[in-house]
């Protein structure tokens, strides 16, 4: 990655604006250089939004159907076949509750993971900082949140109007911090994969199983609280585990796990984003020459 700006000197009558020069610059990310591409940014959030559903018949509303159908499914095999309980929590709000912050979390992982692949063809040709990609998936990935997260607070107000008792307090305040660590985790993985698939194309192919076992490994069809013991502290290096469970204290007052559950899980993720910015950066530079 490199660029520097500066005026020209001595290029003949020319006054160069920006000059792009090679850079030893060992920085994991130059925030300043980002800033400076925020509308390329605006510009691929506005293509990652339109072109997912340009050419279907019910567009955005996709975003409604997946999680609705979903959760219809989830409530009949978990809820009335296997009869899992939810913790006092009303199942549909359960299962669209962990659905919508799952959908956030893999939708960047999944997109993010494939930058580097896609758009082999576009930074063959131009120069800006790369990272711009995945951080237009993140944002895109908030726009495609809202919309379902629009039908779960309907979903919510119903079951008020019905005699649910509300659970909303000063944590509502978390909830931005909760959505923050979500996405950082998403954007982390899905940095580290991109790198590796460059080179290794299976972890493309096994992607989609991968997150999927990972679903079922996450507290969205199942409370925490039914998880063993003595299996708990295994449980919880999941990462996702930590924002499950904020969400579901936030939204329905459900008792929190230990704090070093969130300590663990902050751990881990400021880790994986560090170690997602390294290789990302490292393959970057050549992975041109291997795609």
């Amino acid at each position: 990655m490199s660029g520097v700006s500066g005026k020209g000197e001595g290029l003949s009558n020319d006054h160069w604006t920006t000059i792009i020069t090679p850079t030893r610059d060992r920085r994991l990310v130059d925030i300043g250089e980002l800033l400076a591409y925020r509308d390329l940014i605006a510009l691929f959030v506005k293509r990652d939004f339109i072109a997912q559903y340009k050419q279907t018949i019910l567009g955005p509303v996709w975003f409604l159907v997946q999680p609705l159908m979903t959760t219809i499914m989830f409530l009949v095999v978990f809820g009335k076949i296997a009869k899992i309980p939810t913790d006092g929590i009303p199942q549909p709000l359960f299962y669209m509750g962990g659905l919508i912050v799952w959908n956030y979390f893999s939708g960047i992982l999944t997109q993010t993971s494939s930058v580097l692949t896609s758009n082999a063809h576009l930074f063959s040709k131009v120069y800006f900082p790369r990272l711009v990609v995945p951080i237009a998936q993140v944002v895109a990935g908030l726009g495609r949140f809202a919309i379902q997260f629009a039908l779960f607070a309907s979903l919510y107000i119903f079951y008020l109007s019905i005699g649910m008792k509300s659970s909303l307090d000063w944590t509502i305040l978390l909830f931005p911090l909760t959505l923050l660590y979500v996405a950082v985790l998403g954007f982390a993985v899905g940095l580290i994969i991109s790198a590796f698939t460059t080179r290794y194309r299976d972890l493309q192919v096994g992607l989609s199983f991968l997150v999927q076992l990972w679903m079922y490994g996450s507290p969205i069809v199942y409370p925490f609280s039914l998880v063993p013991e003595k299996w708990r502290t295994l449980y919880t290096l999941n990462p996702v585990v930590p924002a499950m469970e904020s969400f579901k204290h936030i939204f329905f007052g459900a008792g929190l796990p230990p704090l070093s559950v969130f300590g663990t899980g902050i751990a881990i993720t400021l880790l994986l984003l560090v170690a997602g910015l390294f290789f990302f950066n490292k393959v970057e530079r050549t992975f041109i020459d291997t795609v």
